[in-house]
């Protein structure tokens, strides 16, 4: 028999809570559910899970620092941040920590069934430009997730490692939202509103900006995509 896929339900709010463990059940999900942030720390240490749902707005400590603390010690384990802030500021910042996808509330459950299909079924990308690339200025170690450019270091998180593997295995062609989506995260966008892909560009750009990249080096191409200008 196949193995279910164990997720953390880390919810203060009962009704969504108990919702949202009823409805992954029901789609055969083993379900641990946490109403704070000490409680998800805790089990978090004892217990491996595949994937965390992980509510921004927590009693104790919230799922901003949790998410931070977890990157920081080097857990892998996939998250997908459940908020009901609207500023595009804190989804960036949630994407920043090292959250893999984030959904806003009220939000439909059939939505977040496949954005949890999506991240499962992800692996690490294997790029033939291999685990240390270049990339413009910059040197890309996709294993310790650093961007050296000059001697100084600056932390990726894994997403922009596979972002980066992508776009630096296929200089100046052009590459579709919906192939980023594939390739990157693994799943198709069909029937899935969502901006995931644009934030992480944005940021990426951002961060290639700040570690000191004086040249767009990711270039949007209107409604076709993005292309990387070796």
């Amino acid at each position: 028999m196949k193995a279910r896929h164990s997720i953390l339900v880390v919810e203060d709010e009962p009704k969504i809570r108990d919702g949202l463990r009823d409805f992954l059940e029901f789609q055969e999900f083993t379900v641990t559910v946490v109403d704070d942030g000490l409680a998800a720390e805790r089990i978090v240490d004892a217990k491996r899970f595949d994937l965390i749902l992980l509510d921004l707005m927590l009693p104790n400590i919230s799922g901003e620092q949790l998410c931070r603390k977890w990157r920081q010690q080097g857990r892998t384990t996939p998250i997908i941040m459940l908020t009901a802030k609207g500023q595009e500021s804190e989804r960036i910042a949630g994407l920043d920590m090292g959250a893999d996808d984030y959904v806003t509330k009220p939000f439909s459950l059939e939505e977040l069934l496949a954005r949890i299909r999506a991240v499962l079924r992800r692996t690490d990308p294997a790029r033939c430009v291999g685990q240390t690339f270049s990339f413009g200025p910059f040197c890309v170690n996709a294993q310790s997730l650093k961007l050296t450019c000059d001697s100084a270091e600056t932390c990726i998180t894994q997403r922009q490692a596979d972002i980066l593997q992508l776009f630096a295995a296929n200089p100046g062609r052009i590459i579709s939202r919906e192939q980023l989506y594939e390739k990157v995260w693994h799943e198709s966008m069909d029937g899935i509103e969502t901006r995931t892909v644009d934030m992480h560009i944005a940021r990426l750009r951002e961060l290639l900006k700040e570690a000191g990249c004086k040249t767009e080096l990711i270039e949007t191409v209107r409604g076709a995509g993005y292309k990387y200008n070796e």
